[in-house]
């Protein structure tokens, strides 16, 4: 089942695809997110390394349960034909109430249909007070009209 925009991508489709990873990701749903990619997909998240859309769903549940109240924000870096780079940052406090911003790039690769087969994420937690956070919309995607990285001076 095709997923487009499809490759090559351009600016434009290529910020679509971006935008509608960051929705997905705002939603908080494993088996949703697991659906953008192919089913044998590879990822390296960190130092963890996963293949398939069940580890991803397993990966994203455990990430969800432990990051609390993410919020998420993605901005194309960069592209090139069925490959996009991603910056972005997000939001999230533990179970004792401790808040963090996670700062990353991700390096993705799509197939002909969409799909990302593969991806790349390096990212960094910074522990921030409560009242050092930007990212304060209702838990779900982020407003149309809310900024992002760059407009944010991030």
């Amino acid at each position: 089942m095709a997923r487009p925009p499809l490759p090559p991508f351009t600016v434009e489709t290529a910020t679509q695809k971006v935008r509608m990873a960051e929705d997905a990701w705002n939603t908080r749903d494993p088996e949703r997110v697991s659906l953008a990619y192919t089913p044998d997909s590879r990822w390296r998240n960190r130092s963890d390394f996963l293949t398939g859309r069940p580890e991803i769903v397993t990966f994203l549940t455990a990430k969800w349960r432990r990051e609390l109240d993410y919020r998420l924000i993605k901005e194309l870096w960069g592209l090139n034909d069925n490959r996009i780079a991603v910056r972005f940052q997000y939001e999230w406090h533990d179970a004792d109430g401790a808040w963090y911003r996670s700062y990353g790039n991700e390096q993705w690769e799509f197939d002909a249909e969409g799909l990302m087969r593969r991806r790349e994420a390096s990212i960094n937690d910074v522990a921030i007070a409560e009242s050092d956070r930007r990212f304060h919309w209702p838990l779900g995607p982020r407003p149309a009209d809310h900024p992002g990285l760059t407009e944010l001076g991030m």
